[in-house]
Formats: C-alpha cells, sequence, structure tokens
C-alpha cells in the first residue's frame, strides 16, 4: 500500500474530518493519558492532516489511548482525535501478521465472572 492509499485509509476509518481541527489542544489538556502519550491528542489530528504518517504508525501512544472520548467531548470543532488513533491503531495490527484472536483460542481459564461484553469487545477489536 503506498503513501496516498494508507492516508485515505486512516481517513476513511477514522471517520472524521481531521482538516476542521482548529489546533486549539482542548483535546490534549482533557486527556487523562497525556503523561503517558508521545503523540499527543492534537498532535495525532495535525500529523494526519500534513501527511506525517511514519511518526503515527511509530507512536507508542497508539497503546496509551483509553478510548475515553474526552478528547471527543471537549473539542468545539466536532474534530474526533480518539477515533484518529483508533484508526491508526486498527492499521498497525493490520500489518501484523496473525494477530487475530479465534474463539477457539480464548483461554479455558476464563471463568464466568468475566463479563461476556469483555469478551466480545476483545473479539470484535482483534478481528477487524
Amino acid at each position: 500500500m503506498d503513501f496516498k492509499e494508507e492516508l485515505a485509509l486512516l481517513n476513511r476509518i477514522s471517520g472524521t474530518d481531521a482538516k476542521k481541527c482548529m489546533k486549539c489542544g482542548k483535546c490534549s489538556g482533557r486527556c487523562p493519558a497525556y503523561h503517558e502519550m508521545d503523540v499527543k491528542p492534537h498532535q495525532f489530528v495535525s500529523y494526519l492532516v500534513s501527511g506525517k504518517l511514519e511518526k503515527l504508525l511509530s507512536s507508542k501512544a497508539i497503546y496509551s489511548c483509553l478510548s475515553c472520548m474526552a478528547c471527543v467531548e471537549r473539542c468545539p470543532r466536532g474534530v474526533a482525535p480518539a477515533n484518529v488513533i483508533e484508526a491508526v491503531r486498527q492499521s498497525v495490527i493490520r500489518k501484523q501478521e496473525g494477530n487475530a484472536i479465534k474463539a477457539e483460542d480464548i483461554p479455558p481459564i476464563i471463568t464466568e465472572e468475566i463479563p461476556q461484553q469483555l469478551l466480545v469487545s476483545a473479539y470484535r477489536k482483534y478481528n477487524k
């Protein structure tokens, strides 16, 4: 996949118009994982607009994001930084072969105390 295709894919997966971002930083100011992130939420959006894909794809912040949507709530322009982070995370996961989870691979040690929603969301997330 070339650069333009990957950029278009990230824009499509995120479902947000990153060009609407006015770089106010309110999303990053609200982020509870801000101090753990090497690329902040507002930077994800900015990097996507400017096409800095390598910085996004190599970021450790894609695993620090809590997906709490606090950044989405705080944005005055309706940009969804959490969606951009999730799109980058999905892109990285898709590039890793064999990183899917199968129902039969779920360990037998899971008890009935584990919420079913956790299992279903994990299965959906890692099978995209």
